[in-house]
């Protein structure tokens, strides 16, 4: 799809929104742990408020959920892959680095999805350009994990980042695969696939990590808005800004939440900028931009928790 003349007003705003959003995830996360939500509930309450968010709209727009076992199938795959683990890591990871961390972690997704991609989908091939760009991303990997300190805590943090990024890369090739290319609508895709995270969540969760407790009103406050804005409201976001700009410009969206999550970080939680944490996030950045083909700019990603850009079918988040 590509942008018509005159759109522009009708999809920046929706834009910008989506990507304050995501990128003030990683604080609204980082309020819940520090209150001493364990990680698990932290993922467990961010999936069932969006997957209320998500309801309400498929109930006004009166579309049922599908039957199809297959298509449920596939969703046990996708939400594992997409919400269940990677949400539960980057929560375990902000108990141990800066939600700024976290947030500059989440700019390697467009890396792993075109790992995976390559290695599992017929016609992407490692070519140049594309491994110009890996390269140049993993050497900014290396800079924000402050490779040369050795194996800490913040390490440890760091690499619960990459591994929900990983996460989100198989995901992604694993959606586009099996998941994107349903006749269903993004609303219902996405519910459906919240609703098996919640599902999954619900099984493990208090077995992990034990019954919940009450945080206080101002943690409680940031799970459901992480959960009904984060994960709910930004899947209808980013199919707007998907079917008004196309697919292409929806996926720079992962450009700008780093830098929101920067900033609110900075700001809000007076976190502390390193000097490895900001030039390893522009040498990522630059390394995305790198890797990305012109020829098929499809495989990147709008971000975690959004419908896959081939939507009005589906895709996904920090």
């Amino acid at each position: 799809m590509t942008e018509r003349p005159g759109e522009t007003a009708r999809w920046v705003p929706g834009f910008v929104v989506l990507s304050v959003i995501w990128g003030a995830s990683f604080a609204l996360i980082k309020v819940a742990i520090e209150a001493g939500v364990a990680p698990m509930w932290v993922a467990f309450w961010r999936c069932l408020f969006g997957l209320v968010a998500l309801g309400v709209v498929c109930v006004v727009r009166r579309e049922a959920p599908p039957r199809d076992r297959r298509l449920w199938a596939h969703a046990l795959v996708v939400a594992a892959l997409l919400n269940a683990v990677p949400f539960t890591l980057f929560s375990y990871a902000e108990t141990r680095v800066s939600s700024v961390v976290a947030g500059v972690w989440n700019a390697t997704t467009p890396l792993t999805t075109l790992l995976f991609a390559v290695a599992l989908i017929p016609g992407e091939r490692p070519t140049l350009r594309r491994s110009l760009g890996l390269l140049t991303g993993f050497g900014g990997v290396l800079l924000v994990l402050g490779a040369w300190r050795g194996l800490g805590g913040a390490t440890a943090g760091s690499l619960a980042c990459l591994g929900a990024t990983v996460c989100y890369g198989a995901g992604f090739t694993y959606t586009r695969r099996f998941f994107s290319g349903r006749t269903e609508s993004a609303a219902v895709l996405s519910a459906v696939q919240i609703l098996c995270a919640t599902a999954e969540l619900a099984v493990v969760t208090p077995l992990w990590a034990g019954p919940p407790a009450w945080p206080g009103a101002g943690a409680a406050t940031a799970l459901v808005v992480l959960g009904a804005v984060g994960t709910g409201l930004a899947y209808i976001l980013n199919l707007g800004v998907i079917r008004a700009a196309g697919p292409t410009v929806a996926a720079t969206v992962t450009y700008l939440t780093p830098l929101w999550s920067t900033l609110l970080g900075a700001v809000l939680l007076s976190e502390p900028l390193g000097w490895n944490t900001l030039t390893g996030g522009l040498v990522i950045l630059t390394g995305v931009i790198v890797a990305r083909s012109r020829r098929r700019p499809d495989v990147g990603v709008s971000a975690p928790g959004s419908p896959e850009p081939r939507a009005p079918g589906v895709r996904v988040r920090g």
